[in-house]
């Protein structure tokens, strides 16, 4: 982090049959959400984002009490001996619920097992989970100060997406701190995506 502003920006992967697959490395493995999981969730949570205050009303917040929608959309990453290291969601988008488009959300990895080539397996798990619930497209949102995370993203083919004048500038400001990185924002989204 450089100090800035935390500002929301939106990348979205208009086709999710296009969008590059990586295979999770063993001993690691991927399991779906269970009954009682939200502790664990936020545990992860808590431990790998130290920026943010995260507590069962934002958990609430975002995913509401559909706990039926859990076990086929919020998933975790497990160690060799089945802890819970990260976890990540294919979630619903804002404007189009259950259709279209779908939501990467609440992507976190423990800090011990950040940096093991990680993140790519677990986005590709939930764009997997997206398709076969019936999503043809996705979309997820960062800060702008996350540079890491939005060079994962552009690595599973999502693109900038402004969806007003304020997230446009944003996103010049990312390009101008991601050497070799050219500006190529989808368009204004305002009419034609989620968010």
């Amino acid at each position: 982090m450089s100090g800035g502003a935390l500002i929301e920006i939106a990348m979205a992967c208009p086709d999710l049959r296009r969008a590059p697959r990586f295979t999770l490395p063993a001993p690691y493995r991927i399991r779906w959400w269970r009954t009682g999981d939200l502790g664990v969730w936020l545990a992860i949570q808590r431990e790998a984002d130290r920026l943010q205050t995260v507590a069962e009303p934002v958990f609430r917040k975002y995913y509401g009490s559909n706990e039926a929608e859990f076990p086929q959309r919020i998933c975790f990453l497990c160690d060799q001996a089945g802890r819970e290291v990260g976890t990540a969601s294919a979630w619903y988008g804002d404007s189009d619920p259950g259709k279209d488009w779908g939501r990467v959300h609440w992507v976190a990895i423990v800090p011990l097992h950040q940096g093991k080539g990680l993140a790519r397996p677990l986005i590709s798990a939930v764009l997997d989970r997206m398709e076969a619930l019936g999503h043809r497209k996705a979309y997820l949102t960062t800060e702008s100060e996350r540079i890491l995370a939005i060079r994962l993203y552009l690595s599973l083919g999502f693109k900038p997406a402004a969806r007003s004048a304020a997230e446009r500038r944003a996103w010049l400001g990312v390009g101008e701190k991601m050497e070799g990185w050219k500006n190529g924002i989808v368009g204004d989204w305002g009419r034609r995506g989620p968010g």
